[in-house]
């Protein structure tokens, strides 16, 4: 399906923007990307013209958005919506439990067999990727649908070469409903822009307030209205200038 690029972001936006895969492109482990020169700039020069109303959505913790970001510090919500942090408001996830810290033992075991396998511990739960390692993924998967099902109060989360154990109640669309309640975001027109499984949920959110819906590439089956290519494209449409906008993404040997 070819999707219309988005309009330009306007005065009267409340914008929502998605991380890897989105503002920054993919690396083999999650440690490994890379911040594209003048983003930062770019980010707080929109962040000012919206008056506020612009909002980092990961699935990454804040303090890890935090520091890809450093200094700027915007509004944002890690671990898929379990973290939210407004102008007037700061929710933290969970503590995980012993049950989750002996799971997360055993899935490092795991990925310790299948080499570039990566488990990445997020404090509240924990995320398997296989990007670098495509032949774990059966694996990494079959081990996550086991363990979800001795760990009550958890959910999985399937995303782009990713499977991740958190705890249930939260995704990015609730993140995006709340912040759309409050100062400086609410009473804006809402638009989120994401690349996978996991930002459908704020597709939805953005689509029932006649808002902007944008998909980072060209996966199937997404409700979003509107796309752009990569984040690259991504990075210009939100006026970064081209000059800086050339593929940063990291090399791979």
């Amino acid at each position: 399906m070819q999707r219309p690029r988005p309009p330009v972001p306007d005065d009267d936006w409340a914008l929502f923007l998605d991380v890897d895969g989105c503002l920054i492109d993919f690396a083999d482990a999650p440690g490994a990307v890379v911040v594209p020169p003048g983003l930062r700039e770019c980010l707080s020069l929109l962040s000012s013209r919206l008056n506020g109303a612009l909002a980092l959505v990961s699935g990454r913790p804040l303090e890890v958005v935090d520091e890809l970001f450093r200094p700027l510090r915007l509004p944002a919500a890690g671990m898929h919506g379990l973290e939210q942090r407004s102008p007037g408001r700061l929710l933290r996830a969970p503590r995980d439990g012993l049950a989750m810290r002996r799971m997360l033992a055993k899935a490092q075991a795991l990925a310790r067999r299948h080499p570039h396998a990566q488990v990445e511990d997020k404090g509240a739960g924990f995320a398997l990727h296989w990007r670098a390692a495509p032949e774990a993924g059966s694996d990494l998967r079959a081990f996550a649908e086991d363990a979800i099902a001795r760990l009550p109060g958890y959910r999985l989360q399937h995303g782009d070469h990713v499977v991740e154990l958190l705890p249930a109640g939260s995704d990015k669309g609730g993140a995006i409903e709340a912040f759309l309640g409050e100062a400086p975001f609410a009473g804006r027109v809402p638009a989120y822009a994401g690349d996978d499984l996991t930002d459908e949920a704020g597709f939805r959110v953005v689509n029932a307030r006649a808002g902007i819906s944008v998909l980072v590439g060209d996966r199937e089956g997404s409700e979003a209205r509107f796309g752009l290519r990569d984040p690259a494209d991504v990075r210009a449409w939100l006026g970064l200038p081209r000059s800086s906008v050339a593929d940063h993404s990291p090399r791979r040997t």
